[in-house]
């Protein structure tokens, strides 16, 4: 595996995210199980993975009842969505909760490790490496798109934002590369809701009333009394016709 990449990703926005839904030991175990996905799911491969069980046991330390239970819960908070293969699960990360993530040339005076930094300060006088200048240019030029305050007016609610997010217009969402979690989810959403508009399809009270008729006929009780009532010139309730 590439081991270039020299971090893992754990956003202030998903640690709070962590406070607020969970704690103690459930907390700890989400947060190292999250790291432990992340370490396989790259952004060169939409944030995804499919590894073993047992490599999150080696990665973690967890016992395997505890690796599922902790994976449980990481679905029901939609951080990730879990898709079951032949010999493993499948790991979708929700890019929701996911930053910028670039790797920026380190080209000026060495620090004490012998690393190179491109040293600047920003506003309030504050030392910032080409690192954190990269991450800070990005956050001040990103601006809010109608996918971010959908997400945003909605967290937490994840059937919700799908539900918003697929009146969008087709083109806002395949651009949108902030949310390609939600993005995906909210286009398949679009393409079902269109299939069943142009789908001809029985309205299911016509079909419980035809079963409910046929249910009537296959009784012979209900057979004779239809049969007497007609000899009798009856209706169905027993009484004369005029």
């Amino acid at each position: 595996m590439d081991t270039s990449r020299g971090f893992l990703l754990l956003t202030y926005k998903l640690y709070g995210y962590f406070n607020n839904k969970v704690s103690g030991v459930v907390k700890s175990n989400c947060i190292n199980v999250y790291l432990s996905l992340m370490k396989y799911a790259w952004k060169t491969n939409g944030y995804k993975c499919a590894i073993r069980y047992s490599t999150i046991v080696k990665d973690t330390g967890c016992s395997k009842m505890t690796i599922r239970r902790t994976i449980n819960t990481l679905n029901k908070l939609n951080i990730i969505s879990v898709k079951r293969l032949p010999s493993a699960n499948e790991y979708q990360i929700n890019t929701n909760f996911l930053r910028f993530e670039g790797v920026s040339k380190l080209n000026t005076h060495s620090s004490k490790g012998g690393i190179k930094l491109n040293t600047h300060y920003d506003k309030g006088g504050i030392k910032l490496n080409s690192i954190n200048r990269t991450i800070n240019i990005y956050n001040n030029n990103r601006s809010s798109s109608k996918v971010d305050e959908i997400i945003s007016a909605n967290m937490g609610d994840q059937n919700n934002i799908i539900n918003k997010l697929s009146e969008l217009d087709l083109d806002d969402l395949k651009s949108d590369t902030n949310n390609v979690y939600y993005c995906k989810l909210a286009i398949e959403r679009k393409e079902d809701l269109a299939r069943e508009k142009n789908t001809n399809f029985v309205h299911p009270n016509k079909i419980i009333n035809e079963l409910t008729k046929i249910k009537k006929l296959s009784n012979p009780r209900y057979r004779e009394k239809v049969e007497y009532n007609k000899r009798n010139n009856l209706d169905y309730k027993g009484r004369p016709k005029k």
